[in-house]
Formats: C-alpha cells, sequence, structure tokens
C-alpha cells in the first residue's frame, strides 16, 4: 500500500439486517488534502464514517491508517490515532461556556476529577490558538451561532493531535459569508497537514473546496479521483445516476391581474414600506442576506407575523392575516425553512403528515377522520413526488432530507392553494430531490398557482424565478426580471 495515503479502506461491506448498505467500497484520504464524500442521503455516507470513527464495524474488508493495519477501531482507539468527526449537532453542551466545552474531554481523557480553571483557561486558549479564533471562553455555547459553534467544535478536535477531520455536511445551517470564513479555517488545517473529509451534495461548495472527491451511490462508490478531472455536469450524473438539466423557468400562464399585492408592509425593526405585487403563473423569487427581512415577509403573510402598517390586498380584497388557520382559508400554504421542527410531526405516520392540512376535508359530517380517504390521498402524493417509501404508515423520521421535504410540500398541494410560499425550500437535500421540486414547482406555477421563494440559494433563484426582488435591512433595494435575474447583478446589489 502506498505511504501517499492516510487513510486507505479496502472492499468494506456492512449489512444490517440482511440489508447491505456498504457494498466492496473502496476509499483513500490523502494527508493534507481536502477529500470530499459525496452521495444522495441514503448512498451509505454515514454508514462509511461510522466504521472509520469506530462506531460500527465492518463486516468484510481492510482499512489501512498510516500504512497500518487496523483490525478492530473503536471510538476511542479512533481519537488515539488522531481521527476526529465534527457530526452535523456539533456534539456540544449548550448550557455550558466555550471553555467548557474546549476543557472538558481533556480532563475526562486524563481522569482529573477537580476543576482547575486556570489549566481549564489554558486547555481552552490554546485550542482557540491554533487556528486563530478570538471567541468570548465565557460565552454559553447555546448563545453562539451555528458558525461559532463549528469553529469552537473544530478547535476541540485539534486538542486531540487530529490528524483526520471529518466535518459531516458542515455549511447546512451557515450563511454564505459564513461558509466562506469556514473555508478559510479548512484550507488554514489542510495547509497545515491536517487530512479534512468533506461530506456534502452542494456541487458548488465541492468544487471550490475539496481536492479529492469520492462519489456514492446505493452503498457503493462510482468515482474516485481529484476534483480538477471531473466536471459539473459528470459530477450530478455520477451523483445521480441520471442526466439533469437545470431548466430555467419560464412563466407560460400568468395572468392579468395580480392575486396578492403588499404596499408599505412595515414591522418594526424587521420590515420598511415593502411593496410588491404577484400574479398566478409567476415564481417570484425573494433573495437576501440573513435578516435583510425576507423571512419576516413570508411570515407576515401567513399569520405567523404581525406587521405594524401597510395593506395586504388578496384577489383585489384588503384581508388582515391574524393566524395561519386565516392563511390557510384564504388558499395560501407556507412551507417552512425549518422542516423538521416547524413542517413535520416526526414521529408521526407519513400519510398523517401529508393530509395534516386537509383533515377537515377527509373528516365526515360528526368530524371523524376518514382513515380509508386518508391512505388514499397520501398514496397519491406519494406517487406524485415518487416519495421513497413502501408503506405511508412508517413515521417520517425513517425519510431523508429530500422526502420529508416533500411530504411538506405534499401537505400543502392536497389543498386547493392560490399562493405557495416556499422559503428555503431544498435546504438541505441532495440534488435528485431538488430537481424534482424545482420540476413540480414549475409545472404548479404553469398550471395557474402563484408560487413564491425566499432562498439564498442563489442559482436555485435564478432557475426557477421570473422575476426576483432583493431585501436588505428590511426594504426592497432592488428587482429583476427575465435575462437580468444572474447571480452576478444579485450580488452587486447584496452587497
Amino acid at each position: 500500500m502506498s505511504e501517499e495515503y492516510l487513510l486507505q479502506m479496502t472492499g468494506i461491506c456492512k449489512s444490517f439486517s440482511g440489508v447491505r448498505a456498504l457494498d466492496n467500497v473502496n476509499f483513500k484520504v490523502r494527508p493534507g488534502k481536502v477529500m470530499c464524500l459525496a452521495g444522495e442521503n441514503g448512498c451509505g455516507k454515514s454508514t462509511l464514517v461510522k466504521i472509520i470513527s469506530g462506531v460500527y464495524t465492518k463486516d468484510e474488508g481492510q482499512v489501512i491508517f498510516e500504512g497500518k493495519e487496523i483490525t478492530k477501531i473503536t471510538p476511542a482507539e479512533a481519537t488515539r490515532l488522531g481521527i476526529q468527526v465534527i457530526y452535523q449537532d456539533l456534539s456540544i453542551f449548550p448550557n455550558l461556556t466555550v471553555r467548557e466545552n474546549l476543557a472538558i474531554n481533556s480532563e475526562i481523557t486524563a481522569g482529573r476529577k477537580m476543576v482547575n480553571r486556570k489549566r481549564w483557561d489554558a486547555t481552552a486558549r490554546e485550542a482557540l490558538s491554533k487556528i486563530g479564533c478570538n471567541i468570548d471562553l465565557d460565552a454559553k455555547m447555546g448563545e453562539l451561532s451555528v458558525a461559532d459553534k463549528q469553529l469552537v467544535a473544530i478547535c476541540r478536535a485539534l486538542l486531540f493531535n487530529a490528524k483526520l477531520i471529518i466535518m459531516d455536511e458542515p455549511t447546512t445551517a451557515l450563511t454564505k459569508k459564513e461558509v466562506d470564513a469556514l473555508f478559510v479555517t479548512v484550507r488554514q488545517l489542510r495547509d497545515s497537514g491536517i487530512a479534512i473529509m468533506f461530506i456534502s451534495h452542494k456541487t458548488e461548495e465541492i468544487f471550490e473546496i475539496s481536492d479529492d472527491v469520492c462519489i456514492m451511490r446505493n452503498g457503493k462508490n462510482v468515482y474516485s479521483g481529484q476534483t480538477a478531472d471531473l466536471t459539473r455536469r459528470d459530477f450530478t450524473y455520477y451523483l445521480t445516476g441520471r442526466e439533469l438539466v437545470d431548466d430555467r423557468f419560464v412563466p407560460t400562464n400568468i395572468s392579468a391581474e395580480p392575486i396578492l399585492e403588499v404596499k408599505n408592509l412595515c414591522m418594526p425593526g424587521k420590515l420598511q414600506d415593502v411593496s410588491f405585487e404577484l400574479r398566478k403563473g409567476e415564481i417570484l423569487g425573494v433573495t437576501g442576506l440573513l435578516g435583510s427581512g425576507r423571512t419576516e415577509l413570508a411570515l407576515s403573510l401567513f399569520g405567523l407575523a404581525k406587521p405594524s402598517g401597510g395593506q395586504i390586498i388578496l384577489n383585489g380584497k384588503s384581508v388582515k392575516i391574524p393566524s395561519p388557520i386565516a392563511a390557510q382559508k384564504l388558499r395560501i400554504g407556507y412551507v417552512p425553512e425549518d422542516r423538521l421542527t416547524e413542517g413535520l410531526c416526526l414521529q408521526q405516520p407519513i400519510a398523517d403528515n401529508i393530509t395534516l392540512a386537509s383533515l377537515k376535508r377527509l373528516s365526515n359530517a360528526l368530524g371523524l377522520l376518514k382513515k380509508k380517504d386518508i391512505y388514499e390521498d397520501a398514496a397519491k402524493w406519494v406517487k406524485i413526488f415518487s416519495i421513497a417509501t413502501n408503506d405511508p404508515k412508517k413515521n417520517a423520521s425513517t425519510l431523508s432530507g429530500g422526502n420529508q421535504q416533500k411530504i411538506v410540500l405534499s401537505k400543502w398541494l392536497s389543498n386547493d392553494l392560490d399562493l405557495l410560499i416556499l422559503n428555503g425550500p431544498t435546504v438541505g437535500v441532495d440534488v435528485g430531490a431538488k430537481q424534482d421540486i424545482h420540476a413540480l414547482v414549475h409545472q404548479l406555477a404553469n398550471e395557474g398557482l402563484a408560487v413564491m421563494i425566499i432562498s439564498d440559494d442563489l442559482a436555485e433563484v435564478v432557475v426557477n424565478c421570473s422575476r426576483v426582488i432583493v431585501m436588505k435591512e428590511g426594504a426592497i433595494v432592488g428587482e429583476m426580471t427575465g435575462d437580468a435575474i444572474t447571480e452576478d447583478n444579485i450580488l452587486e446589489i447584496i452587497r
């Protein structure tokens, strides 16, 4: 085996209850390089990471780290070898300070039982100094931004002389500015000789940050090589197994009169005299930096935030929207950015989640639910959206992020809507599911639905929206249509 590689995995297999999660996977990581592990949800990425970190034991195959074969690895042994995993939840203690989060693992490893603030201070400062990070040691972790929490997690990993740092979807909850800052840190770690294993399905980020790529599909690695040798088109094909084309949305059925008119909408510190129109058959994009007012606008249109002034006109009539129930009666649907806490009942059946906003329609005169109709309705949407389940009675928590998002969309589309508001419609969704969602939204708009997409994913805005408004500090600062909608034009206004 070549000493060129820090980690080499050959012929890795792993099965659960007779189902093969990993099938003869070969995998290599070079020291001082960023290797991206890519694949759609359910492809086996997490299983492979858990084998590397000692959480799972492989059924077959060979693992070599720093030129030595490892026959059995435990989490403790992985840490001793210099393998550190930074999971999406970051594994922090939100009620403890930065100092305590940085020092506690070292204290436990050393078997210490008495707190020594001076020693804890020194440990924490040493950790932060490794990447030139300046965060208040007395700040509670739960009060930090996601970006700062990640930096603390990285510093904690470096305390254990990390040689391989695995980052699991590290940019999911970050703004573009925060992603850029994270990439500076990743490059700094790489240049110091540390190997970075970067797990993602975001095409642009992968091509920006990675030196090498391993792409997985259905438990197998279908491509391994240097990023520079891979085109974006090939990357998408390897990832999904199909050719995907990002066709720009071209409206074919825009109504003469606006269905929605917003006039001088205000909310102290959030919205400033926001005015715009939206017609049936149109997809309106609303974008801007975090805190620009884009989400507050959505919440005010769905009765989740109360504007202090202004007017909302729907179908030619001035309306008040004091609650989501009132919004639903006005035929408005809203897909929130955080589907896990705001859009789904994860421990409830898929069928119940799909029909949650249609219970009145699916009840009899006495208000009793018609179970047969519920499952028939759910089955229809499972088929339309190709939701990956063989039983809609299973809990929503059993599905991947992309399939969960399809459930949230189905919940509203099973109603007869005039206006659908999508806030971050494909956050945390893999490229194949993203394409499916976009295609359906295009179809719905061309069938006469008015759609509003709120997103900071500029590629998503450009491909899907026939008109875009840009927000900054609660106000609309720019508007563009047609060919004028480009990422450069939007960035010029945002900055």
